[in-house]
C-alpha cells in the first residue's frame, strides 16, 4: 500500500494500523503505532499548494509555542523534513490531539466563556503572522469571498431555501461590501467549527486542521466559530453574547466589525449549506460533509426571524459599546404630520417604526421582529431576492413606455395571459387595482354604451373617483360622497349571519334579491363587479352557486361581468389561481393589481379581443408607467417565483391547516363567530355572547397581536372581522404561533 510506503520511507513507521479520516480538500488517514496516534495529510502537488501548507507549519510551530492549548505538532521526516513530495502528492505527518469535539458536549455559560477567551488568544498569535501564500489564497470558505459561492446556489434543490440563501447574498452586498476596506484584515484559522474545537473538562483544550487559514477579516473569525456554536440553541444570541464577550475582554473589537457580523454569521450558514449542496453531487453518503447541514438550514431559518437591529445591538452591548436609541413613535408621527395628509392613517394604536422587512417578517426601528400575517401584497415574501433583483437589473439597463417596443412588455403579457382561459386575452398594464378598477369601468361603458354599473353593498375597488364611486364600502362611509344614481348597489351576498341554515339556501336568497335589482334596470346595466371573496366586507366569501346565476343574466341584458381579483388572484386562495375560477365562471374582465408586483406599483385589466377592440375608438388609451420594462420584469418574476417554489400548494397546505385550527378554537370560544375563507386569505368574525358584532374584542385582538409582534388587520361593516391575509412563504409553525396568540387575547379580554 502506498500509505504503508510513505511511512516507512520517510518516516520508519511500520506494521502501523492505518484508518481513513473524512476531508474536504485533502485526504486524511490516522495512524496508530504501538505507541503513538498520528494523522497523515495527503496533497495534490502544486507549487501555490506546497508553499499553504509550508506556511501552515510555520504557523502550527508558532501557535504550539506561544500558546497553552493544544494544536497538532509537525513530525518531521527521518531526515527532517516537514513536508515529503512524492509522486505528485504533498505529505505532512502530525500528532493526533486527544479530546472530545465541541459538538459533543453541553455548552455551559463557562465553556462559552473559555470559548470566548480561545479564540481570542488564538487570534492575539496568529493575525500578526506574515505568509505571501496565505495572502494570496482565494478560497470560497473566506467570508471575503463568499461571492463566490453564488455559483452553486443552483445546488440547493428545494426553491425556497434557494431563495433564503439568495436573499442572504443579497444582504451581504448591502450591509458588508460597503464597509469591507473598513475591517481588519489579518490571518485567522477561519474554521473553528464544532469537530475542529476540542475541549476537556468543559473548557477549549485545543483546535486542529488549520487547512483553511487564510488572511481575511478579523471579524470574520468570530463570526464563523458563533455560527457553529449557535447552531441548536433556543436562543442563540445569548450564547453568541457569551463568547463575544470574553472575546472582546482579550482582543477588542471595533464596532464596525460588530455592527456586519450578522450578516457575516448569515454568510458562513449559507456558505455551508452551498457546499454541503454541491458536495452531496460528488460525495452523496458521506456523513462528514454533511454532518452539518440540518443544523445549518435550521439556523439560518431562525436568523431569519432575528432582526438584525436586535442582533447588532445585543452585540454591541456584549462588547460595551453604545446602542443607537431610534427616535420617539411621538417624534415620528409629528415629522410625518408636517409634510403627510393626516387623511393617512397609520395601523395600531402604538404605530410602527419600521425598518427592513424578510419574506414573512418586519423588522422595526427597535429591534423587533413582526410575524406578518396582514400584508397580502407582498405575495411571495418581503424583499424577495429574485424580485429585487429583477427590478434593479432591467433599472439599470432600460425604462421606458409602451410606446417604444421592447421584449419585456411581450413577454409578461404572454406569460400573464397564460394564467387565464382562453377567451381573456388582452391585457391593459396600468399601476395600480385602483387604476384598473376604473379603467375597467371605462372599457365596460365604452363596449356596452350603457352607464350602469352594479356593485355589492361593502364592495370595495379603488381609490379614484370613479373607484370611490363603485365602491359602497367607500362612498356610503361618513365624508364619502354617497351613491351615484347609475350605481346600481345590491346586497352582498354572505353566508354566516343570513339566517339560512346551508350555504345553498342562502345563495338562492341572494340571487332572487339581485335579481330583481337586475330585472328592475333591464339593458342599462354596463357591468357588474364584485370580488369572489369580498376583502372589505368582511373577508366574506361569495356563495357557491351566486356567481354562476348572476353572470348570465348581467350578460343576457348586455352587461358585462367584471372579476375584481385584486387581493385574491395569483394563487393565495391555494385551490385556484383565480377566484373566479371557484365559481365555475370566465368573466369578460378582470381587474389585478396589489400582489401582482409584489409591492411594485403594478395593476391590470385583462379582457376579450372584443372588448379590447371595441374601447379602440380613437380615444387614445396610454399610461406614463403602465407596462414599464421594470414592472413588466417584476410582474414575471412574481409569477416565476409562484412556479418555482410551488407557493399556490403551499397556500392550499398551510390554509387548510390554519383554518383547520381556528376552526377547532372556534368551537370552545363563543367570541369566534365565523372563520371563512380560502388558502391564506381568511376572515375570522368575533362576535359577544348575543352573536352581534363584537367591534370592540376584534380591535382589542389586533392591538394584542401587535404588541405580541404579530400583524394582523380588522375590517367588514363592522370592523369586526380579523383579517389573516400574509405573505405565501407563511408556515405551518407561523401559523401555530398566530393561533397561540389569538387564543391569548381572547383570555386577556375576558379579564379585563
Amino acid at each position: 500500500m502506498k500509505i504503508q510506503k510513505i511511512l516507512k520511507l520517510h518516516y520508519a513507521i511500520s506494521n502501523a494500523t492505518i484508518s481513513k479520516l473524512e476531508g474536504y480538500d485533502s485526504i486524511n488517514y490516522k495512524i496508530e503505532t504501538e505507541n503513538q496516534i498520528f494523522v497523515l495529510k495527503q496533497n495534490h502537488f502544486t507549487k501555490q499548494e506546497f508553499d499553504l501548507l509550508e506556511a501552515e507549519n510555520n504557523i502550527l510551530k508558532q501557535v504550539k509555542e506561544h500558546l497553552k492549548y493544544d494544536v497538532s505538532a509537525v513530525v518531521a521526516s527521518d531526515k527532517g523534513d516537514d513536508i515529503i513530495v512524492s509522486e505528485g502528492h504533498i505529505y505532512r505527518l502530525l500528532t493526533y490531539i486527544e479530546g472530545q469535539f465541541l459538538a459533543d458536549i453541553n455548552h455551559s455559560e463557562a465553556f462559552l466563556n473559555s470559548f470566548g477567551r480561545f479564540l481570542a488568544e488564538l487570534d492575539v498569535t496568529i493575525t500578526s503572522q506574515h505568509s505571501n501564500a496565505i495572502k494570496a489564497k482565494e478560497t470560497p470558505w473566506d467570508l471575503k469571498h463568499f461571492k463566490l459561492n453564488y455559483k452553486l446556489l443552483d445546488y440547493i434543490t428545494n426553491p425556497k431555501d434557494r431563495s433564503l440563501v439568495n436573499y442572504f447574498f443579497l444582504q451581504f452586498d448591502e450591509n458588508v461590501l460597503p464597509v469591507q476596506y473598513q475591517l481588519r484584515k489579518g490571518i485567522i484559522h477561519n474554521d473553528a467549527n464544532d469537530w475542529n474545537v476540542l475541549t476537556q473538562n468543559q473548557k477549549v483544550s485545543g483546535i486542529i486542521d488549520f487547512g483553511d487559514m487564510c488572511h481575511t477579516w478579523v471579524i470574520n473569525e468570530l463570526a464563523i466559530a458563533l455560527t457553529y456554536v449557535m447552531m441548536n440553541k433556543d436562543n442563540p444570541l445569548e450564547v453568541a453574547n457569551s463568547v463575544l464577550k470574553s472575546y472582546h475582554e482579550i482582543y477588542p473589537l471595533e464596532s464596525k466589525e460588530i455592527d456586519v457580523l450578522y450578516y457575516l454569521i448569515a454568510a458562513r450558514l449559507c456558505t455551508s449549506v452551498c457546499n454541503s449542496a454541491y458536495a452531496k453531487t460528488l460525495k452523496p453518503d458521506s456523513e462528514y460533509i454533511t454532518i452539518s447541514e440540518k443544523p445549518a438550514w435550521n439556523l439560518l431559518y431562525k436568523w431569519l426571524a432575528v432582526n438584525p437591529i436586535k442582533a447588532t445591538n445585543e452585540f454591541r452591548k456584549a462588547s460595551g459599546f453604545d446602542v443607537a436609541t431610534p427616535p420617539s413613535i411621538d417624534l415620528k408621527l409629528k415629522e410625518r404630520s408636517k409634510t403627510i395628509s393626516t387623511s393617512l392613517s397609520v395601523s395600531y394604536k402604538n404605530p410602527i417604526y419600521m425598518s427592513k422587512s424578510a419574506f414573512q417578517y418586519m423588522y422595526d426601528k427597535a429591534g423587533n421582529t413582526f410575524l406578518d400575517a396582514y400584508n397580502n401584497i407582498m405575495l411571495v415574501g418581503h424583499s424577495h431576492p429574485k424580485i429585487t433583483k429583477a427590478a434593479s437589473k432591467t433599472l439599470a439597463r432600460l425604462n421606458t413606455n409602451t410606446r417604444y417596443i421592447y421584449d419585456e412588455l411581450h413577454e409578461y403579457s404572454e406569460l400573464l395571459l397564460s394564467k387565464f382561459p382562453s377567451q381573456l386575452n388582452k391585457v391593459f398594464l396600468v399601476n395600480s387595482g385602483s387604476a384598473a378598477s376604473d379603467l375597467a369601468i371605462r372599457i365596460a361603458m365604452t363596449h356596452t354604451k350603457k352607464n350602469k354599473v352594479m356593485v355589492l353593498n361593502n364592495g370595495y375597488h379603488g381609490n379614484t373617483k370613479l373607484g370611490i364611486e363603485i365602491s359602497a364600502y367607500k362612498y356610503n362611509q361618513k365624508g364619502g360622497p354617497g351613491r351615484q344614481q347609475n350605481i346600481l348597489e345590491t346586497e352582498m351576498p354572505k353566508f354566516y349571519g343570513s339566517g339560512f341554515e346551508n350555504e345553498s339556501d342562502a345563495s338562492l336568497h341572494y340571487v332572487a334579491r339581485t335579481t330583481k335589482d337586475i330585472e328592475a334596470n333591464s339593458n342599462k346595466i354596463a357591468a357588474f363587479i364584485a370580488e369572489p371573496i369580498v376583502g372589505c366586507g368582511g373577508q366574506a366569501p361569495l356563495p357557491e352557486g351566486y356567481l354562476s346565476a348572476i353572470y348570465p343574466k348581467i350578460k343576457a341584458q348586455g352587461g358585462v361581468c367584471i372579476s375584481d381579483e385584486v387581493q385574491v388572484g395569483f394563487g393565495r386562495l391555494g385551490t385556484s389561481f383565480w377566484g373566479f375560477e371557484k365559481h365555475n365562471i370566465v368573466p369578460d374582465m378582470v381587474v389585478i393589481g396589489k400582489p401582482m408586483g409584489n409591492g411594485h406599483p403594478i395593476g391590470a385589466v385583462v379582457t376579450t379581443s372584443e372588448i379590447a377592440e371595441s374601447f379602440d375608438n380613437g380615444l387614445e388609451f396610454f399610461s406614463s408607467f403602465g407596462g414599464n420594462p421594470v414592472s413588466c420584469s417584476i410582474g414575471k418574476a412574481v409569477l416565476e417565483v409562484i412556479e418555482e417554489e410551488n407557493l399556490q400548494e403551499h397556500a392550499k397546505d398551510v390554509g387548510k391547516y390554519l383554518i383547520k385550527a381556528l376552526k377547532t378554537f372556534q368551537k370552545r370560544n363563543v367570541e369566534i363567530g365565523d372563520v371563512r375563507g380560502n388558502g391564506l386569505f381568511l376572515g375570522v368574525e368575533m362576535v359577544d355572547k348575543k352573536g352581534k358584532p363584537n367591534t370592540g374584542l376584534a380591535s382589542y385582538i389586533k392591538n394584542n397581536l401587535r404588541e405580541n409582534l404579530i400583524l394582523i388587520g380588522t375590517d367588514g361593516p363592522h370592523n369586526n372581522v380579523l383579517k389573516i391575509k400574509p405573505p405565501m412563504w407563511f408556515s405551518k409553525s407561523n401559523a401555530d404561533t398566530l393561533t397561540s396568540a389569538i387564543a391569548r387575547a381572547i383570555k386577556d379580554y375576558r379579564e379585563i
